[in-house]
């Protein structure tokens, strides 16, 4: 009976742990080698945010203050050119007003992010509204950077002439809108893909 005791080797709780559960839960280094990848993707995905949002707000101010009164006009007219002149333009401010407006309110969920930088729920959920934000900034961009091109050069075959030797200060403002949401819209894209990254080995 002694010898049987003497015999018995005794293998330590923490060693059976670990065996059971080292397969299936993976390395703590590595958790946190993932954690600080992912925290640092979602940092920077905070700091394009804000500079996406600064860049659509300055194109809605630019854009919705782009207005040119000529000094000379007769009794009966004034030659004045104003952003709600053109229907392009008007989609243009609410559009990018839009978009400016979802990037501010979707910082916080960027914070969430950096906070837990494993969760999948609100880094999908900035991908999807992100890439909705971006349809919207191309299209409000794309189709104001054609106006701005007709007013700066005209277009013959159509007989419209160009505006932008008269009103200087009117197209000088919504040129630079126009810039600057193409500014918005690269950023949205690196946006996106820094969403897409984030969610790659989920």
């Amino acid at each position: 009976m002694e010898k049987s005791e003497s015999a018995k080797i005794d293998i330590p709780e923490s060693s059976r742990e670990r065996k059971g559960k080292a397969p299936l839960l993976g390395s703590p280094v590595q958790y946190a080698r993932k954690g600080g990848y992912k925290r640092g993707v979602a940092i920077f995905d905070l700091i394009l945010r804000v500079s996406a949002a600064a860049a659509a707000l300055g194109a809605t101010v630019g854009m919705g203050t782009a207005e040119q009164t000529l000094p000379f006009f007769t009794q009966f007219f004034q030659f004045q050119a104003s952003y709600d002149d053109l229907p392009t333009f008007s989609f243009f401010v609410i559009g990018m007003a839009i978009v400016c407006a979802y990037l501010v309110l979707s910082i916080p969920f960027s914070v969430v992010c950096i906070a837990r930088p494993l969760a999948i729920a609100p880094r999908l959920l900035l991908i999807i509204l992100d890439t909705v934000a971006l349809t919207l900034a191309t299209s409000a961009a794309g189709a104001s950077a054609a106006i701005v091109y007709l007013a700066h050069n005209g277009n013959s075959g159509a007989n419209w002439l160009a505006i932008c030797q008269q009103f200087g200060d009117f197209c000088q403002k919504t040129s630079g809108s126009v810039v600057a949401s193409f500014a918005a819209v690269v950023l949205l894209i690196f946006l996106v893909l820094l969403s897409a990254l984030a969610l790659r080995k989920h």
